[in-house]
């Protein structure tokens, strides 16, 4: 990036480039989607048979072998375990941007190798290597993004990456869809081309990369301190030539600055807290509480895919069909449903930082579990009186697409935003990659439990997911803080407090500001001191 950029064009710049990274995510999930209607790709790895059903139709694929189907799915999301783990401790090792440039090459291969596949062993070795990749991606650009924006913005930020992210699951789904009509749909091209696909937006991601700035944060962190400052002053100048203005603006990235140098020599404190291990069990991390943090992050993202998306993924095209959709039709709704899913995303962009991450979770939460409440009840209508397969059907689509778009208006996002914010700078990267720990097991988790349950209990399942939403209201009350316009400084404050209920972290919190305030001290200062008062009332408790 020419250093003559500041301000918001830089901003834009960033974000175009992180989008480049989401966007792949996002194709590389709703790929697999169209792959497997292929009947050419059904019939290389062994999982069932085509047949013939009519030019309107054309060829429909019968899987005989689901189990295989969906390992070569579900493995794919143990490539992204393994490759999040890898890209915690080289981010925050290496840095920011080179860790990206790895995650790319782990893609390329992988990818390479997918297309080119000649039976389900090399099919499931190159989903693994693919994995890996994303699993750096996913665990390093949110990261980057958000040691990079203002603490104003930065929910909004990460938000509008995850626009595109769902721009590349329609991108997929309707490249897909196109290609069915090419020849008589039995063609390699089919499948072989959107898996190679991918390449392009990796390709465009790592050439950005070569003008992008390192996050100023790692920067400050490993000593490179005027480095770091040069590219704060650049990400708060304003686009203009106002030099009042900027030099204003500088005087708060200075000031970020040394709210920065201050939490890395409290961190520094707590250096054993740097391995994944003391993370989990909070060996180490005294008064930061990085367990926590940790079970914050694995839990949450866990349940951001019990709260129904894979579910309703797998189940509305079932819906769909008994409606009285033909194939086509079908496949046609499934798209229609991406493109108002991606719209929806644009909601979260405006109000993620206007209302916060905790009121997005609630109204997300109770949207969701109506819908998928109302849906699994139509569903069951539509089961018992096919004969009113069009009013029936048209509710059980419609709340179908309801969820999908209060989904990506909400739970879509927040999961993704919360753990890049919460842990202190010395293990920010290692603390994403638990957050990617915990996507990557709730994800392969559901991918082979989702066709057990739709085949044993059906539309039931929804009534579950759609339960299990109305359960994180109390989770997310009691448990989760708010992160939006704070800094990411300001979260070692935020946690600091002995309790992890939110209203004693909250009251902490208030306290130790007021200090900050009356006292002048910094934050490496209220911190430790609030955790020396803490142990000195316990012990006079203990004598009382």
């Amino acid at each position: 990036m020419s250093k003559s950029l500041s301000g918001r064009r830089l901003y834009r710049w960033i974000n175009f480039s992180a989008g480049l990274a989401i966007f792949f995510f996002g194709y590389d999930q709703g790929m697999m989607g169209g792959v497997n209607t292929s009947p050419d790709y059904v019939r290389v790895m062994g999982l069932g048979t085509s047949s013939y059903e009519g030019p309107s139709e054309g060829y429909v694929v019968n899987i005989t072998e689901p189990t295989k189907q969906g390992g070569i799915v579900s493995i794919y999301y143990f490539g992204t375990l393994i490759g999040c783990v890898l890209a915690g401790s080289l981010g925050d090792r290496m840095g920011r941007i080179k860790t990206m440039y790895i995650g790319c090459l782990w893609i390329m291969f992988g990818a390479a190798l997918q297309c080119s596949a000649q039976n389900i062993a090399w099919m499931l070795c190159a989903r693994v290597i693919n994995g890996i990749g994303t699993g750096f991606l996913n665990a390093i650009v949110p990261v980057w993004s958000a040691e990079v924006a203002t603490h104003t913005s930065r929910g909004a930020f990460i938000s509008l990456e995850f626009t595109l992210n769902i721009l590349g699951v329609v991108v997929a789904y309707w490249l897909e869809f196109g290609l069915g009509f090419v020849g008589d749909g039995r063609s390699q091209v089919r499948w072989r081309f959107p898996i190679a696909f991918q390449i392009i937006p990796v390709i465009m991601f790592m050439v950005s990369l070569l003008w992008m700035p390192e996050s100023p944060r790692y920067l400050a962190k490993i000593g490179r301190v005027e480095d770091a400052r040069k590219i704060l002053h650049r990400l708060r100048s304003t686009d203009d030539n106002d030099n009042s203005s900027d030099e204003k603006l500088h005087h708060v990235a200075d000031q970020e600055l040394n709210d920065i140098l201050q939490v890395i020599s409290l961190e520094k404190k707590h250096a054993k807290m740097n391995n994944y291990w003391n993370m989990f069990w909070g060996i180490g991390s005294g008064d930061l509480h990085i367990a926590r943090r940790v079970q914050l992050s694995i839990w949450l993202q866990i349940v951001q895919e019990w709260v129904g998306i894979a579910a309703i993924t797998v189940y509305a095209p079932t819906i769909f069909a008994e409606a009285g959709y033909g194939a086509r039709k079908a496949q046609w709704l499934s798209g229609l449903n991406d493109v108002t899913y991606m719209i929806a995303t644009l909601w979260n962009v405006l109000l993620i930082d206007k209302w916060g991450r905790r009121v997005g979770l609630w109204w997300g939460a109770i949207g969701q579990g109506i819908a998928l409440i109302l849906a699994g009840a139509f569903a069951r209508l539509l089961k018992d009186n096919p004969e009113k397969a069009a009013q029936y059907g048209g509710a059980a689509a419609f709340f179908v697409f309801l969820y999908t778009a209060i989904f990506g208006a909400t739970w879509l996002a927040i999961p993704w935003v919360y753990p890049t914010e919460i842990y202190p700078l010395e293990v920010r990267a290692k603390g994403n990659a638990w957050g990617v720990v915990g996507w990557s097991i709730g994800n392969g988790w559901l991918t082979l439990l989702n066709p057990i349950m739709f085949n044993k209990i059906g539309e039931n399942t929804l009534h579950i997911f759609g339960a299990v939403n109305f359960l994180t209201i109390p989770m997310v009350w009691a448990l989760y803080p708010e992160t939006a316009n704070r800094t990411l400084e300001e979260m070692d404050l935020l946690f600091a407090s002995k309790s992890p209920f939110v209203w004693a972290e909250e009251k902490n919190f208030r306290k130790l500001k007021a200090e900050m305030e009356a006292s002048g001290k910094g934050i490496e200062e209220v911190v430790e001191g609030a955790g020396v008062t803490e142990v000195l009332n316990e012990d006079l408790d203990a004598k009382a």
